[in-house]
């Protein structure tokens, strides 16, 4: 439980683990070269039965009492940089919760789960024949 470092201590501070995913969901897929966060197959089944919520989809976190360890799975644009992406992601996730809940956060791991080609020009399928 976080004390905040005061000595007039009230009582215990809790943050459940779904605010801290929205808010690692949120700061991630707001850096350019993300175009998605992905749960896997079963994450995304859910998801589209109606069954997780959209903020926190392709984030797991592990609060402790003061620190926060976060796991993201992304779709990253075509074209992009992957490893500048997710060095970006790192940073944004890591500033937002820090900033936000006071934690900790001890690590960030990225998990690219795709690209997302819709960036790119449409082809016909003549242009991509042998001439």
């Amino acid at each position: 439980m976080e004390r905040l470092g005061r000595e007039d201590f009230l009582g215990a501070i809790r943050i459940a683990d779904e605010v801290v995913e929205v808010i690692a969901g949120l700061a991630a897929s707001e850096v350019e070269g993300v175009t998605g966060m992905s749960g896997g197959f079963v994450g995304d089944l859910a998801h589209m039965l109606g069954r997780t919520k959209d903020l926190s989809k392709g984030v797991k976190v592990e609060v402790g009492e003061h620190e926060v360890t976060v796991e993201l799975f992304i779709v990253v644009e075509y074209g992009a940089s992957i490893p500048g992406v997710a060095l970006k992601v790192q940073e944004s996730v890591k500033a937002a919760i820090e900033n936000t809940t006071g934690l900790k956060v001890v690590e960030v791991n990225i998990h690219v789960q795709g690209v997302d080609f819709k960036a790119l020009p449409e082809t016909k399928e003549e242009d991509l024949r042998l001439k």
